[in-house]
């Protein structure tokens, strides 16, 4: 059978059943059965829909049920809040630099972005921005799906406006619960705002990745200037496209390593394919053509990331954080108050300062302050300038360490460092300063934050000026630099050169900057609070306790270089002090200003006592120890006023100075406290002073070079005093020449008169004045009368005792008539008239006797009871000597004529030495040639001085010459105490045997003293 047959078989047994009705009869039944087979998953899928629809919406709500119902208000503070980083600013008004943040965010509107960029982040992030609600249900099924099977290939669900709430409200989280809110919140927010403001804010809210200095950015202007260096609103496509495709993967896809280098060729690859993925969706998305694809892609976006830039922290790294360091003080300050603290729990509860202060830092870094300093850049810049190329620091020193436990050893380089406050008197800004030499290698605020003694600095701030403030001290005061101890101790108050100086004034004393009379005037008003004046003037970290200890009359304490400079401002403000500042005000983001200092002048001293101040500070600069200043300005008419500093083993040296306009200090010293190098330390520290003070007047005179001096403020009066108390001068003073003049408080100017001196006839024994005895010679009393002080006047200002009267007086010209008195409680060195005893035997002769044209001159006595010299001479060799005339020094001016002269030593006693070897002047044996006479021979006699008996020798034949000019060759008569006197050399042509003047071998009336 054929296949055709077949086939016709089939469809007549098929028809034949149709026309039966069977297949339909089936049909029927087996549709019915499927349709309500269908008809009931239709029914179970709408009712499990509903149902499902139903528990998802239970959970979603379950999920959000503790998320309040934020109101507009609240949805714009909380999305708008976003971090920016706060900016610093010179004083007026110039960008300094950005606060140090982990995440750098600078604010921009949208109309300052590119219209690229905003398309490319539409194309890349959110194709449905502008049709949207908050959500793209689809996006989120899919999302969800690829959650659930944990796929590969992550598409994401979120809308621009989801991740403005996921950055700004919520968290990172990945959860359903976070999901939810995010979703419900996208949907409420989309309610309030418009596209451009959601846009806006994410623009300024996504993460970039990293500049080219390695920091972390976000927002597109931060973006467009760290890694291209253009402003948001000039990116160009391929820029645009660049900087859009880095959110997705913002440290994966940053050009910049964190060291800030650009990423190697292969490093850079997946940013550059990410970089062409959003070309191509803004193509997709018809933002841009085929042409302008092209070009952009053909783009060299290589040639276009820009250069690290520096920071504030590279270019100010000291001023930098020392204002960060401020703000936040201030800032802490605020918040704390907002939260209704007093300023005084803020400042005095240790715990809540730095409760607020982390706050405050946490605000600094994202809260997008401005913070204005009172740094003037201009002047901030030069001194930094002049520091940098300021050779003369001195040598480095070598710091070696071992650790105890391996023994291992280290060897530290330590440079000389150095420190400077520039402070305007009357506001307290601190317009600049000098933190150290260089912050790589030491980061120590040497300016604000390290704290040194700060030696005789401290004598004007807490000795001086108190102490005339109280009424105890004036400039003309005068103090007994002597032997002094520490009160209860063994410690001997020493001044800079190990001597005393005896009677000073106050000025003196601080000119010279004197130990002793700085800690003998800290003593009169220890007890009268001296603290109270160093609290009204800032200085903060000197513990009460040292205020009660003597030695911090010549800083012994710590202080910072900008409380010392602040306190000195105080004098050239005339008494008044305002405390130094450096920040001027802050303000938020928004303009708001929530800082604003207000400076406040504090009364310390009166006009009166800030002049008497100032006017002893000048004199330091003027012959005092800072007298090489003034040859080192350029301004050469400023009147400054100032004090140098040294402290223990030359560790630290400091000068500081004010006009009436600013003060400066400068202060140098090794980081470990190293001793400075002794030679010139003092020197080198004024120096840079002066070359800093030059620089700052060229750059600002207006500041530092005032039209004017400091002023007298009227109370003043000048008097005179006597030198040696400070009492109204006496007649007795004014005869000896003891009285000074100077200017007083007109309340405490001296009117008591002087009651240290007595009179009577002094001699000068040993340089010392003692009082002429019986058998003195007239001739050696001082001319017009001497003076002695006065017993009682020692006695009642105790300074009667042995190691104090030595010193006493000073060493001077003007002091030689003025002799101590005679008594027990004189020291055992010093000459009185009581102590001189009578030995019996004749001055030693001087020696070393020379002539020099009409002056001669002679080395003094060996005896300690000498008073004066009789100068003898002799026209030719062999004839008598006559006397000249007296003196109490060691020299003589004489006519010139010639001769041989010879000089006697006379004591206190009135007895004479033998004469000194003559010393030859001129030609005195020249003489014309005549026939000689026959020679005769006769009786050799002996040669008589042409040498008068001197007063009050009635008592002493021989001792001086008596009667017996000649002498015997047994007795001592002129020639000395014992035989070899008489036994000198020829120098004056005698006989082969006798003395200079031609005495027998056997007499010594002229002979020299060969023991001379």
């Amino acid at each position: 059978m054929s296949e055709n047959q077949k086939f016709n078989g089939f469809m007549t047994k098929l028809k034949e059943i149709w026309r039966k009705g069977t297949f339909q009869k089936s049909g029927r039944i087996t549709y019915d059965v499927v349709w309500n087979i269908i008809l009931f998953f239709i029914i179970i899928g709408v009712v499990s829909l509903f149902f499902a629809g139903g528990v998802g919406a239970g959970y979603f709500a379950s999920l959000v049920k503790d998320e309040n119902i934020r109101s507009k208000a609240q949805m714009e503070q909380d999305v708008y809040n976003y971090t920016e980083t706060s900016e610093l600013y010179f004083d007026n008004e110039e960008y300094l630099g950005k606060i140090r943040s982990d995440l750098y965010r600078e604010e921009v509107g949208l109309g300052e972005i590119s219209e690229h960029l905003k398309n490319a982040v539409i194309a890349t992030e959110d194709e449905f921005f502008h049709t949207h609600n908050g959500v793209v249900p689809k996006a989120i099924a899919r999302a969800i799906v690829q959650e659930v099977t944990n796929s590969n290939v992550k598409t994401g669900g979120s809308t621009l406006t989801q991740q403005l709430i996921k950055n700004q409200i919520l968290t990172n989280e990945v959860s359903f619960e976070r999901k939810a809110k995010e979703i419900l919140l996208a949907l409420r927010l989309e309610r309030f705002f418009e596209k451009d403001e959601i846009l806006e804010a994410y623009l300024n809210i996504v993460p970039f990745g990293r500049n080219a200095n390695g920091q972390n950015i976000a927002g597109a202007q931060t973006a467009a200037e760290g890694i291209f260096g253009v402003e948001a609103k000039d990116l160009n496509l391929a820029q645009a496209a660049f900087i859009a495709g880095l959110p997705q993967s913002p440290t994966y896809y940053s050009p910049f390593t964190n060291g800030g280098e650009v990423k190697s060729e292969a490093g850079l690859e997946p940013s550059l394919n990410r970089m062409r993925e959003v070309l191509s969706r803004m193509l997709e998305n018809e933002y841009i053509n085929q042409a302008e694809y092209e070009k952009a892609l053909a783009y060299d976006i290589r040639e276009n990331f820009t250069k690290p830039t520096d920071s504030s922290i590279a270019n100010y790294p000291w001023l930098t954080f020392e204002l960060e360091k401020r703000a936040m003080d201030k800032l802490g300050q605020y918040l704390a108050t907002q939260d209704g603290h007093s300023v005084e729990d803020y400042e005095n509860d240790a715990d809540l300062n730095e409760e607020y202060k982390i706050k405050a830092e946490r605000e600094l870094r994202r809260g997008g302050y401005k913070v204005h300093s009172t740094i003037d850049k201009e002047m901030h810049d030069i001194v930094q300038k002049v520091k940098n190329e300021y050779e003369n620091y001195g040598a480095d020193r070598t710091l070696v360490e071992t650790n105890e436990e391996t023994g291992e050893t280290t060897e530290t380089v330590l440079p000389v460092q150095v420190g400077s406050t520039i402070i305007e008197n009357k506001t307290g800004k601190i317009k600049a300063f000098i933190g150290g030499r260089d912050f790589d290698k030491s980061q120590v605020n040497y300016a604000t934050d390290s704290q040194r003694t700060n030696g005789s600095t401290m004598k004007p701030v807490l000795v001086y000026a108190p102490a005339m403030e109280l009424g105890e001290v004036q400039p003309g005061s005068v103090i007994a630099d002597t032997s002094m101890y520490y009160t209860g101790t063994d410690n001997e108050v020493t001044n800079y050169t190990m001597r005393y100086h005896g009677f000073t004034s106050a000025r003196e004393a601080l000119k010279k900057s004197y130990n002793v009379p700085a800690v003998k005037t800290y003593k009169k008003i220890i007890n009268k609070n001296p603290k109270q004046f160093m609290d009204k003037m800032g200085y903060t970290t000197i513990p009460e306790a040292a205020f009660s200890y003597e030695s911090s009359a010549i800083g012994t304490t710590l202080v910072t270089n900008e409380e010392n400079t602040n306190a000195y401002a105080t004098f050239g403000n005339m008494g008044k002090f305002v405390d130094a500042y450096m920040i001027d005000r802050i303000e938020t983001k928004d303009g708001k200003i929530i800082y604003q200092h207000e400076s406040e002048a504090v009364d310390v001293f009166s006009p009166q006592t800030a002049y008497l101040m100032v006017d002893m500070m000048r004199d330091v600069l003027r012959s005092g120890t800072a007298a090489g200043v003034p040859p080192q300005l350029k301004y050469s008419g400023v009147d400054w006023a100032g004090k140098t500093g040294t402290t223990n083993d030359y560790k630290d040296t400091w000068f500081i100075a004010t006009n009436p306009n600013v003060t400066v200090s400068m202060w140098m010293g090794y980081d470990r406290k190293f001793s400075l190098n002794k030679n010139g330390y003092s020197s080198r520290n004024t120096t840079l002073w002066s070359k800093v003070v030059n620089a700052l007047s060229d750059v600002r005179p207006e500041l530092m070079v005032p039209d004017s001096g400091f002023q007298s403020p009227g109370g003043l009066v000048t008097r005179s005093y006597c030198a040696s108390s400070g009492m109204a001068p006496s007649e007795l003073c004014s005869k000896v020449g003891l009285v000074e003049s100077d200017i007083f408080n007109s309340k405490f100017a001296p009117n008591k008169k002087d009651n240290s001196l007595i009179g009577g006839d002094f001699v000068k024994v040993k340089d010392r004045m003692v009082v002429a005895g019986a058998k003195t010679p007239s001739e050696f009393i001082i001319e017009g009368g001497g003076v002695m002080l006065n017993p009682a006047y020692l006695k009642e200002n105790n300074l009667n005792k042995p190691e104090v009267l030595k010193d006493l007086i000073p060493n001077s010209a003007r002091w030689d008539k003025v002799a101590l008195p005679s008594g027990d409680s004189i020291a055992s060195s010093v000459a009185s008239s009581d102590e001189i005893k009578d030995d019996g035997k004749n001055p030693a002769a001087p020696g070393g006797i020379s002539a020099s044209g009409s002056a001669i001159s002679w080395s003094a006595s060996g005896s300690n009871d000498v008073v004066g010299y009789r100068i003898y001479r002799s026209a030719k060799s062999g004839a008598n000597f006559s006397l000249l005339g007296s003196t109490t020094d060691l020299s003589y001016n004489f006519s010139g004529k010639d001769g041989y002269y010879a000089v006697r030593a006379v004591d206190y006693f009135g007895r004479e030495s033998s004469l000194s070897k003559p010393v030859k002047v001129g030609t005195p044996d020249k003489k014309e040639e005549k026939p000689k006479p026959p020679k005769k021979d006769k009786p050799k006699e002996d040669p008589k001085p042409d040498d008068p008996e001197p007063e009050d020798n009635d008592d002493n034949e021989g001792d001086n010459g008596g009667t017996d000019d000649g002498g015997d060759s047994g007795e001592g008569g002129s020639g000395g105490n014992d035989d070899s006197d008489s036994g000198g050399d020829d120098e004056a042509g005698g006989d082969s045997g006798g003395g200079e003047a031609g005495g027998d071998s056997g007499d010594g009336e002229a002979g020299g003293d060969s023991e001379e």
